[in-house]
């Protein structure tokens, strides 16, 4: 099972994880991150299959993949 770190402060809310993820798990959460952006989380780690699409899709580096 993978398991996704989103780096909250380095996320901008601009959502292009969230457009890319094939099984659509990733969402906005109501939290702020300190810069005052809406962050993305993962809404189901277990159906997260580890493809990465979501990283390389982060103009800022805010999210890391673990398989």
């Amino acid at each position: 099972m993978a398991r996704l770190v989103f780096r909250e402060d380095r996320c901008k809310g601009c959502g292009l994880c969230i457009e890319a993820c094939p099984k659509k798990i990733l969402i906005f959460s109501d939290r702020l991150n300190q810069k005052g952006y809406n962050l993305a989380v993962c809404s189901d780690e277990a159906t997260c299959i580890g493809c990465a699409i979501c990283a390389r899709s982060c103009p800022d580096i805010a999210i890391e993949v673990y398989k």
